[in-house]
């Protein structure tokens, strides 16, 4: 016969560390350490982004009333550079009296130069001032410069062209009296042209048939 033994297995468990078993409350605390240092890391990142950097924060603050203030002491500046209507008149005076001259001289070529010329600086001086205030109300000079210069300053460069003296001779005064109409409309009729007499300035030669110098 034969005798059953019992047989008693022993199962191996595997040891639990005694860290775990023994000390739970440090384990706890470890991990919280862990999570803390992670957050704090996440913290700093962050505020370093959203953070602006050195050239915002230290950007200078404008001072608007005194770059206005600069800017308008400026402008008064160059106002007072800047030649009035009288002498770009004077100009125009000294430009129409040649074109007499020369037309008178049958120098045509230097009559349509010096007509040129008074048409560009009769444009300078409305641009000085475009309106004149008066009693009766602004004289607008652009519109009242635009006809005469569509009108008898035109007609003055076709008998220029044409070399018709007769024909430049009517116009010039023609375009003596729309001048005239001007000075009236600013109220400054005493203001009165009239045929020029003589050149203002004697160094031009009229003469075409001139030959000296060459």
């Amino acid at each position: 016969m034969i005798h059953r033994r019992q047989i008693v297995r022993k199962v191996k468990t595997t040891p639990v560390p005694d860290l775990f078993m023994k000390k739970p409350f440090h384990v706890i605390s470890l991990l919280l350490l862990l999570v803390s240092i992670a957050a704090g890391i996440v913290a700093l990142r962050t505020e370093s982004f959203a953070r602006p950097g050195p050239a915002a924060a230290s950007a200078p603050a404008i001072d608007t009333n005194g770059e206005i203030a600069a800017l308008k002491a400026e402008i008064e500046q160059l106002k007072g550079k800047v030649p009035d209507q009288s002498h770009a008149m004077k100009d125009v005076g000294y430009h129409f009296a040649n074109v007499w001259f020369a037309g008178q001289k049958r120098n045509w070529p230097l009559a349509k130069f010096y007509l040129d010329e008074t048409r560009s600086h009769l444009k300078w001086a409305v641009r000085i001032i475009p309106v004149r205030k008066t009693k009766a109300g602004d004289v607008d000079l652009r519109g009242i410069l635009e006809a005469v210069d569509n009108s008898r300053l035109s007609e003055l460069q076709k008998a220029i062209l044409a070399e018709d003296v007769g024909k430049f001779t009517n116009v010039y005064k023609q375009t003596l009296e729309g001048c005239y109409a001007c000075h009236k409309a600013s109220e400054k009729p005493y203001l009165r042209p009239q045929i020029p007499e003589q050149p203002e300035a004697r160094i031009i030669n009229f003469d075409p048939q001139a030959r000296w110098p060459e």
